[in-house]
């Protein structure tokens, strides 16, 4: 199953609600999934530059932030967005670890936390930020207000950021649930980002099922593992097909 994430390391440092905030209903993203996923996602691109990384569906941001910590030298940039507000200002203070003076200030506030009230989950997350510490390049990273299924409020976001790769964890009704969403939403998300990307770019959806449902749009590659599903697909196939 596993093609490019193949060593059993230990994410536990990136997990949400340790040095990642988290919150109640934005749960976060198997962190050896995402990574699996971006390998597969860039080496379908292609392209000889660290690509744009976005999640349209952002929640607390922790799938970007993961990405942006295990990979600072092969992301150029990131983009989040949710119709979300209180996602939103979530993602912002996540997205802000890829950055030394955002990860410097989580570190202090956590070792506030363990100064307060001792607890080893409290030392432990400052370590944790220490080691994250390592990985900071820098990255840059954008948060938007858009709902996924109007092309027309993606698409200056997207002109301004230009990313080269969409890896997104759609809701699933158990924890998180769509905001208006048409009939099947999946597919209706792809075509709708599809429209505001350039044709090489490459989508990768990921949905608790047995299959994406893509409602025929053509997927270039699928994988699954455990209760998740993810599908592939180029942005100008789909154009095409719709």
């Amino acid at each position: 199953m596993y093609r490019y994430a193949t060593d059993r390391r230990d994410h536990g440092d990136l997990a949400g609600g340790k040095v990642l905030r988290s919150a109640p209903g934005m749960p976060g993203f198997p962190v050896r999934l995402a990574d699996e996923v971006f390998q597969r996602a860039a080496a379908l691109h292609g392209a000889d530059r660290p690509p744009v990384v976005w999640d349209p569906c952002c929640g607390s941001g922790h799938l970007l932030t993961a990405l942006g910590l295990l990979h600072p030298d092969r992301i150029a940039g990131v983009l989040a967005g949710d119709v979300d507000e209180a996602a939103l200002s979530l993602a912002r203070r996540n997205l802000a670890l890829l950055t030394a003076d955002g990860l410097r200030e989580r570190r202090d506030e956590l070792a506030g936390l363990h100064r307060a009230h001792g607890k080893d989950s409290h030392r432990d997350a400052v370590a944790a930020a220490d080691r994250l510490a390592a990985r900071v390049r820098g990255i840059g990273s954008a948060v938007r207000r858009a709902d996924v299924f109007d092309p027309a409020e993606l698409r200056p976001a997207v002109a301004e950021h230009r990313p080269d790769l969409v890896i997104t964890d759609v809701p699933y009704g158990e924890l998180t649930r769509w905001r208006g969403a048409p009939a099947e939403p999946v597919a209706a998300l792809v075509r709708s980002v599809a429209a505001v990307l350039a044709e090489d770019a490459v989508i990768a959806v990921s949905c608790r099922a047995r299959r994406v449902p893509l409602g025929g749009l053509p997927a270039v590659g699928s994988l699954k593992v455990g209760h998740r599903a993810v599908a592939f697909l180029r942005a100008g196939q789909v154009r095409r097909q719709t």
